[in-house]
């Protein structure tokens, strides 16, 4: 039987380590200035002279200074969180599928998310986002089993193929049973609503230190699945036969993209793009090595969703555009792009 040959990879940008690593330290401080922009910039710009202050000289008496603290802060906070996690789960499903189309959303987990937050204010009467972060993770967590469980039946094993249809199926199934409850219940459809759009507006520090232990747990999880990623990307039978242990690095990788998504969608609701765009743009930079993927991925994810998140909330001043709103305007035409691209082949 003829071996497959698989089309030759392009090199990155950015091609040695110390170019590598080095981009990436202008990349954190690039990180760095949006983080300032998200605490200065909003329905009352604040000066970055004030942002030093209440950092490191708080007066709890100054309403800039209370402003900073209580709501900023944390929401920037939160939009780290939410970046890395789903900058990493959009990685890992990708190299775990090898489908340059895999993200979070496509695969049904915040579809599973979104059905568990509609059971949870149905059927158990929670209203608060304290509340919806342990259904949407617990959702999300399902939904992502499922679709791989069903992605493994039959010969051959998890393919990208199999597994890119059982998500747009578990997808379809879990939105039109959302959709089914929110009709005919016109509480849960208000409550819902609010978490559903993907917004990192109202989430104080309670959220991000429920979210906190997850995203730690999900971040080194997927960081410690760069080399297995690799190999997988070989294919299953040449990833045997440099000693790689195919379902060992396919659980790893999986149960990163559960947490890091589930805890992501959980705390901020589904934004979307996100998790497809940020892997890939850090593939055009490092080329296709996810020992490099990982890491950009999670420095650049926050930095767009940060950077969507301020770009929100100047541009309807003193209103606010949600960031799932300004993500999908955003990485709607990159995903067109993408899968307008005639060889788009497995990664």
């Amino acid at each position: 039987m003829a071996a497959t040959v698989r089309p030759r990879r392009r090199a990155g940008l950015l091609q040695g380590g110390w170019a590598r690593g080095g981009g990436l330290v202008v990349a954190l401080g690039v990180l760095v200035l949006v983080c300032l922009a998200s605490v200065a910039f909003g329905a009352k710009s604040i000066g970055f002279r004030t942002v030093l202050d209440a950092l490191f000289s708080y007066d709890p008496s100054m309403d800039d200074h209370l402003i900073i603290r209580s709501l900023r802060i944390p929401r920037t906070l939160l939009g780290i969180g939410v970046g890395m996690g789903l900058g990493l789960a959009g990685a890992c499903m990708q190299g775990v599928t090898r489908n340059p189309l895999a993200d979070p959303g496509i695969f049904g987990v915040e579809a599973g998310a979104a059905l568990a937050v509609v059971i949870g204010i149905f059927v158990f009467g929670v209203g608060s986002l304290t509340g919806y972060v342990w259904f949407a993770f617990l959702g999300a967590g399902i939904a992502s089993t499922v679709v791989y469980g069903l992605g493994s039946l039959g010969r051959g094993g998890a393919t990208p193929v199999k597994l890119a249809l059982a998500g747009a199926a578990m997808a379809a199934l879990l939105t039109a049973l959302t959709q089914a409850v929110l009709i005919t219940d016109l509480a849960t459809l208000d409550q819902f609503r609010f978490w559903a759009v993907g917004s990192l507006a109202g989430r104080d520090g309670t959220i991000v230190r429920q979210v906190a232990p997850f995203m730690a747990v999900g971040v080194v999880l997927a960081l410690l699945s760069g080399r297995g990623l690799n190999t997988l990307a070989l294919g299953d039978d040449v990833a045997r036969s440099l000693g790689q242990r195919v379902a060992l690095a396919r659980a790893t990788s999986g149960l990163a993209v559960i947490v890091c998504s589930g805890a992501a969608v959980a705390a901020a609701g589904p934004i979307g793009f996100v998790g497809l765009t940020v892997p890939h743009v850090a593939r055009a930079i490092t080329g296709p090595d996810y020992r490099w993927i990982l890491p950009w991925s999670l420095v650049l994810a926050p930095s767009l969703l940060l950077g969507a998140d301020v770009i929100g909330r100047l541009v309807v001043r003193p209103g606010e555009l949600q960031v799932g709103i300004v993500t999908a305007l955003l990485g709607a035409p990159f995903f067109i792009a993408l899968v307008r691209r005639r060889k788009l082949a497995e990664l």
